[in-house]
């Protein structure tokens, strides 16, 4: 029970941090080869639901912070001409963020930009939850029947901080900043790409 409430707390940081935090399935792959007979799938629920609460308090907190005080009622107002066409199509929308959940891509900058609209949580948390579950289920599973045959460097393993992945959260945090400067209304009813046009 104890690495249980370990890994939900370790898990939850890890994904309030807004950029240049490890992924979290290096955490489930370090327990598989560390520790092959834990029950995986009882971690991996924790994990997800850690991961959601982390995640949910990420978008949380660029709503209160960023939305409310740095962004002109313009920008508000561009933003949340997604908001109208995503609430159109709840099922789709749940869809998509299920299938991004299942995948290793990082969802920082997801839940970053999500949390700049005045959407509700719950539409993203759940399939978040759900692909998360599954996909450190896989880690951990994976990890666990690989142990046995592989030599494990943690120095190795858990070596992040490389060029690579500077380069690409750099890269992540503009796109979280382009997400804001797009007009939406115009790409959305026209069709049409161009930023939005001033300061404001």
């Amino acid at each position: 029970m104890n690495g249980i409430i370990l890994v939900f707390i370790i898990v939850y940081f890890l994904n309030v941090i807004p950029a240049f935090a490890p992924p979290t399935w290096m955490v489930f792959s370090f327990l598989g080869f560390r520790y092959p007979s834990h029950n995986v799938p009882l971690f991996a629920v924790a994990g997800a639901l850690a991961a959601t609460f982390g995640r949910a308090t990420l978008a949380k907190l660029a709503r209160v912070i960023i939305r409310q005080r740095y962004m002109s009622e313009r920008v508000k107002d561009n933003i949340d001409a997604i908001r109208v066409r995503l609430e159109k199509r709840r099922r789709l929308t749940f869809s998509i963020f299920l299938f991004y959940a299942f995948t290793p891509l990082p969802s920082n900058y997801l839940f970053l930009a999500y949390g700049l609209t005045p959407m509700e949580l719950k539409l993203i948390a759940v399939p978040f939850f759900i692909g998360r579950s599954v996909s450190y289920s896989f880690w951990g599973f994976t990890s666990a029947a690989v142990s046995r045959r592989i030599s494990f460097e943690s120095s190795e393993a858990l070596s992040y901080m490389t060029v690579y992945f500077v380069a690409t959260q750099i890269l992540l945090l503009l796109i979280v900043y382009a997400f804001t400067r797009i007009d939406w209304q115009e790409l959305l009813d026209h069709r049409k790409f161009r930023w939005l046009r001033g300061s404001g």
